[in-house]
């Protein structure tokens, strides 16, 4: 019997797979206790192309249902870990991170861990990469203040897992699931060690479908509060406002270097808060129009 399981859902993507698994396998957790499961969600490149790159250092299993949320589903059904530990097939985690992120299970019942950004500093960054080297992935601030963690760095008890009930497809699935199992009393705490990183995305397309994504499931999720559609047009409205106070932290962000990053992060932010502000509306109508 395995300590714990790492899941990883997959989607078309082999070649980030590969070095996923080579992460995952060079971990500091002793690799007897702890299985891989990879979930794949049919992916366009065939069932063979992913077995070829996982070979023999993970279960394979086969998701039809669509969504990230369902494909994880799967992948915590066929585990046989006590603890679960999910993560993303883009991700890299560093080798140190199973070890820490079950060790600060012991006193908790939700882990999120540290999330870093990656990007290839052998050429220039592009504004989309200097933005998220600043904004993306604040996996402490929504662990500590949003009482969430996103599903490329969780830790949990399967016992618990199966409690609460699987992932949601459709909304925001890590914030929907992290408050469902607050709402039935488990706690979440974060696990700085225990660290995840996730590429930058590159282009201005790249941001754009990352953040439909992500408004539309937000939406979801406010529309179903009470006096939720309201909430959400009051809180679109002040996002052209929140560019000016959010550029000091791309001013003293040691994350870029130089003007030239820095100014590029100033554009990505103006044009995807502005962006943001009229998809807000597109949402709202959307759903008008369908209800």
């Amino acid at each position: 019997m395995f300590v714990a399981t790492v899941i990883i859902p997959h989607y078309d993507d082999p070649a980030s797979l590969d070095k996923c698994l080579s992460a995952i396998e060079a971990q500091t957790f002793p690799r007897e206790q702890f299985e891989i499961v990879v979930a794949d969600n049919a992916s366009p490149c065939g069932i063979e192309a992913v077995r070829a790159v996982v070979r023999d250092r993970a279960k394979l299993v086969e998701v039809g249902e669509q969504g990230a949320g369902p494909t994880r589903n799967g992948g915590a059904a066929a585990a046989q870990g006590a603890l679960l530990a999910f993560t993303d097939s883009d991700c890299v985690p560093a080798p140190g991170w199973l070890a820490a992120g079950l060790r600060a299970l012991e006193t908790t019942d939700i882990v999120g861990g540290r999330m870093t950004v990656l990007v290839d500093r052998t050429h220039r960054l592009t504004p989309a990469e200097a933005f998220e080297l600043v904004f993306a992935f604040n996996n402490r601030t929504y662990v500590e203040d949003k009482h969430f963690t996103v599903t490329a760095n969780l830790f949990v008890r399967k016992a618990d897992f199966e409690r609460v009930g699987g992932f949601r497809t459709g909304v925001s699935e890590d914030q929907e699931w992290c408050l469902r199992a607050r709402g039935m009393g488990l706690r979440i705490a974060y696990a700085p060690d225990a660290e995840v990183g996730h590429p930058a995305r590159k282009s201005w397309p790249e941001l754009v479908r990352k953040w439909r994504r992500l408004v539309t499931e937000q939406y979801l999720i406010t529309s179903e509060w009470k006096f939720g559609r309201l909430r959400w047009l009051i809180k679109s409205w002040g996002l052209p406002f929140s560019i000016f106070p959010h550029l000091p932290r791309i001013l003293v962000s040691k994350q870029l270097c130089g003007s030239a990053e820095r100014l590029a992060a100033m554009s990505a932010l103006t044009r995807i808060r502005l962006w943001r502000f009229m998809e807000a509306h597109r949402a709202f109508l959307r759903s008008r129009a369908g209800s």
